[in-house]
C-alpha cells in the first residue's frame, strides 16, 4: 500500500471510496448531495483545490483517501474491506506530519467508530453542535490534536 498525494487521476476512484465507506459507516444520516454531485465535487473542487493523499493498492485501486485544507482534516475515508487494518492509523500520521502545528477536524455525533478512532490518536472534543450549520442537519462534534 502507497499513500502518496492524489492528482486528478485519482479522483474518480476517491469519489467511489467515499460513497461506499458513507454508505457503510453512515447508514441513518442523509446524504446532502446525490452521486454525481460527490463525483464532481471530487474532481472539480477536492483534489484540484485541496492537499489530498490517497492510499493506493498494488494493482493502482484507491484504497483510502485523505484531505487537509489549512488545519483542518475534511475528509478520511476508507474503503470499507480496508478497514481495521492500519490505512487510518497511517493516515493520521500522515496529517499530523503535514500539519505539526495541530489540527481540528468534525464528525457526527453518531459516528462513533470515528469518534473512538480520533480519541485513540489523541483529538480532544472541543464541540458538539445540532447539526444546524453542516448541510446534513446531523449533530456533529469538533475534534482538536495539539502537539
Amino acid at each position: 500500500m502507497v499513500l502518496r498525494r492524489a492528482d486528478d487521476r485519482d479522483a474518480p476512484g476517491m469519489a467511489e471510496v467515499w460513497l461506499r465507506s458513507f454508505a457503510a459507516a453512515l447508514p441513518t444520516v442523509r446524504r446532502a448531495h446525490d452521486d454525481a454531485a460527490v463525483r464532481q465535487w471530487f474532481s472539480c473542487v477536492v483534489v484540484p483545490r485541496c492537499e489530498s493523499w490517497v492510499a493506493v493498492t498494488g494493482d493502482g485501486a484507491v484504497a483510502g483517501l485523505l484531505v487537509l485544507e489549512g488545519t483542518e482534516l475534511e475528509q478520511l475515508y476508507l474503503d470499507p474491506p480496508w478497514r481495521g487494518r492500519g490505512l487510518g492509523d497511517r493516515f493520521v500520521d500522515l496529517a499530523k506530519r503535514q500539519r505539526p502545528q495541530g489540527l481540528g477536524l468534525w464528525t457526527f455525533q453518531v459516528n462513533a467508530g470515528a469518534r473512538r478512532f480520533y480519541e485513540r490518536h489523541g483529538f480532544v472534543e472541543a464541540e458538539r453542535t445540532d447539526g444546524e450549520r453542516n448541510e446534513e442537519r446531523e449533530p456533529d462534534v469538533r475534534y482538536l490534536w495539539r502537539p
